[in-house]
């Protein structure tokens, strides 16, 4: 039988969120702390996927946290604008969000449930503190370079744009490199505007497959077979990385978790799959419940 749900307001120093749990007095339990992916995600993430995932595990009666990330819905930025802004920062946020939770008094252990760039940041920060164990889901294996790197060239793009593609490849190799790009064309602003060069730059240096190597704690890997943004190869190497960890693969699902076409060359149609009001992956949900309840006890 699923219980019911309430949902609060979550709040430490300079983030704020949503603490979801179970209806009725609270005893002492696992509480999940969800990770967002890349970009200005906002804490319910992408089309309400954390949403439902805070939902769920209430319902299967464990406590979730989700919040906006810096400078994002009602966390402050902190720092003085995108151009001070590195990944450390987001790894801080999330360690302490979870030192804090770990702190309270009904809480027994913090699991770290991250999404796509969000499982990278779970991996660093189960590096700085005790936890229960985490889920990284849609979680790429390569180093963040690469990943753009193939998306770039992947991409299908009318003849007249292929000279941006090649401007944007060889702007993306100077700084795999580690060297700034002083003039940006407006048409290459969104993916490499100087003030976003930064960010771009620390996070280019980190190896996920290096940082999950480190780890030694519960895991649990879950992909799509239906993602284009992370590859089988990506679940291959960070299963090989972490060989006791679970891994999930579920086809037929895209990089939210949504049903999606199993042919990935037809890009159109994986895009369409990305929907708003759509369902999740129950069989995603499922796996999440049972391993926090299966390495809590």
């Amino acid at each position: 039988m699923t219980q019911a749900i309430v949902e609060e307001p979550w709040a430490c120093e300079h983030l704020s969120g949503t603490l979801t749990r179970p209806q009725g007095d609270i005893e002492r339990s696992p509480i999940a702390l969800i990770i967002a992916g890349s970009g200005p995600t906002p804490r319910d993430g992408p089309f309400g996927l954390y949403r439902e995932i805070s939902a769920s595990l209430a319902r299967a009666g464990i406590p979730s946290v989700r919040y906006d990330k810096r400078g994002i819905g009602q966390s402050k930025l902190v720092v003085g604008g995108e151009a001070e802004l590195t990944f450390e920062h987001f790894v801080a946020d999330a360690t302490l969000a979870a030192q804090s939770l770990a702190a309270r008094d009904d809480v027994s252990y913090v699991y770290i449930i991250g999404h796509s760039e969000g499982a990278l940041i779970a991996t660093l920060v189960a590096q700085r503190m005790k936890l229960g164990g985490i889920a990284l889901l849609a979680a790429a294996g390569r180093k963040l370079d690469v990943v753009l790197h193939q998306q770039l060239t992947d991409q299908p793009l009318p003849p007249e744009q292929e000279t941006l593609r090649q401007q944007a490849l060889k702007f993306l190799a100077r700084l795999s490199a580690g060297k700034r790009i002083e003039k940006v064309p407006p048409e290459q602003n969104g993916l490499f505007r100087p003030s976003v060069q930064p960010f771009l730059l620390s996070l280019f240096a980190i190896d996920p497959v290096a940082e999950l190597k480190k780890l030694k704690l519960p895991i649990l890997l879950v992909r799509g077979k239906s993602d284009i943004q992370v590859s089988a190869d990506d679940l291959q190497v960070l299963s090989d990385a972490a060989p006791d960890a679970r891994v999930v693969s579920l086809p037929r699902i895209n990089h939210i978790f949504q049903d999606a076409p199993e042919d990935l060359a037809d890009r159109q149609a994986q895009m369409a799959s990305y929907q708003a009001g759509g369902s999740f992956s129950p069989e995603m949900i499922r796996a999440i419940v049972t391993f926090i309840k299966g390495t809590s006890v």
